[in-house]
């Protein structure tokens, strides 16, 4: 895995933690999840495209 693509799976992670934490301290917010798949699948898209 290059650089980023180990970067933007370590920020999906943390954006996950967060945005779970957030849900179980404040309710859930479906923007925040809406959030986080958008991002879960741009990480996905890197991770398949990558130079090998």
């Amino acid at each position: 895995m290059s650089g980023s693509t180990k970067t933007m799976g370590v920020l999906t992670v943390g954006a996950l933690v967060a945005v779970t934490a957030y849900t179980v301290a404040l309710g859930s917010n479906g923007w925040l999840w809406f959030g986080w798949v958008v991002l879960g699948l741009i990480t996905l898209g890197m991770v398949a495209t990558r130079d090998t």
